[in-house]
C-alpha cells in the first residue's frame, strides 16, 4: 500500500495546508505529535482519511493530506494504519526542545 506523501505536494494544496495551520492556531506542541505520526510512515488508505490527535485532526484523500480540522470538527474516512513502530526511548525529544519541524517540504 503506498505511504501518506507528505513533500513535494502541488503548490495550491500546501499552501492550503499552511494556511488552515495559521486559521485553526495549531501549536509547536500539536506539530510534533504530528511530526512522530509522519515518522510511523503512515499508510495512505484509498479514500478519505484522518488522523484525531485530540486538539486537531489532519484528514486527506489518498495519499495526500488535505486540511486540518479543530477537535470537535467532524471527520470522514478511515484511520490510517503505522507502519514504522518505534520505542519511544528511541523517538526521543520534547516539544519543549523542538528545533526546526520540517512539514509538507517546508520549514515551520
Amino acid at each position: 500500500m503506498p505511504k501518506i506523501q507528505w513533500t513535494n505536494l502541488p503548490p495550491a494544496l500546501r499552501d492550503h495546508l499552511f494556511d488552515r495551520l495559521r486559521e485553526r492556531k495549531i501549536t509547536v506542541e500539536d506539530l510534533y505529535q504530528l511530526k512522530l505520526w509522519r515518522e510511523t510512515e503512515p499508510e495512505a488508505p484509498e479514500g478519505l482519511w484522518y488522523k484525531d490527535f485530540g486538539s486537531f485532526k489532519i484528514c486527506g484523500e489518498g495519499r495526500h493530506p488535505k486540511t486540518f480540522l479543530l477537535r470537535g470538527q467532524p471527520a470522514k474516512g478511515v484511520k490510517p494504519k503505522a507502519v514504522l513502530v518505534r520505542p519511544m526511548a528511541s523517538i526521543g525529544g520534547d516539544p519543549a526542545h523542538i528545533g526546526t519541524i520540517h512539514f509538507f517540504g517546508s520549514v515551520c
